[in-house]
């Protein structure tokens, strides 16, 4: 698969706002938006009028890189939304909440997407589910209602180490319950739409994708 391996601040310039893809970095002044809130490139400040399309494009394009997806898995990610009953863009967002990396960041176990996908691709979350325990290494695995995620028993001062470094306390959402001392959380509930603070228009990906 494709990597973007450029500078991720400018991802954050170019879609004009932050997508919190350096962790707690984004929440100093050191943040790009915070300093330079244009677009990157030599005609980053120039004044465009966005057309209909523009706008569905760049909603689908914030939402890939927030959570730090590729077109074709996003493209999988949205036909297989469409065919859940129910908002399909909801839909999407809730397939989206409940990959492994994104719940383990959610739980507070990383401080961004990239951190999360890198723990977990790396061996260091185990997934409990129907009384067993299993390692997972695929960041886009897809957690349950009833899943228990823990950190590895060797990996716990690692991860406690990158908690410690990130000094911000994470509130975690209502669909998830973390043990921050024991390093686990466990999935209570599918994440409602209110419970989801993506930056994120979801009609808009739906619009774009039904053109």
């Amino acid at each position: 698969m494709a990597r973007y391996t450029a500078p991720v601040c400018r991802l954050c310039r170019a879609e004009g706002i932050k997508l919190f893809l350096k962790g707690e970095r984004c929440n100093t002044p050191k943040c790009a938006i915070s300093r330079r809130n244009y677009r990157p490139g030599q005609h980053g400040q120039a004044r465009i009028k966005p057309t209909e399309y523009s706008l569905r494009l760049r909603e689908k394009q914030k939402a890939r890189r927030f959570y730090g997806i590729g077109e074709k898995q996003f493209a999988n990610y949205y036909q297989f939304a469409s065919r859940k009953t129910g908002v399909t863009g909801e839909a999407l967002l809730r397939l989206l909440e409940r990959r492994l990396d994104n719940v383990v960041v959610r739980l507070g176990f990383a401080g961004s997407r990239a951190q999360g996908r890198q723990l977990v691709s790396h061996g260091h979350i185990l997934i409990e589910r129907n009384g067993v325990k299993r390692r997972v290494d695929i960041p886009s695995f897809l957690v349950r209602v009833g899943d228990v995620i823990a950190v590895f028993e060797s990996s716990r001062d690692m991860v406690k180490q990158l908690i410690a470094a990130g000094g911000t306390a994470v509130r975690i959402p209502n669909w998830l319950m973390s043990d921050p001392e024991a390093l686990t959380g466990k999935v209570l509930a599918e994440p409602a739409r209110e419970e989801i603070d993506s930056p994120i228009k979801e009609q808009l990906i739906v619009e774009y994708y039904s053109r």
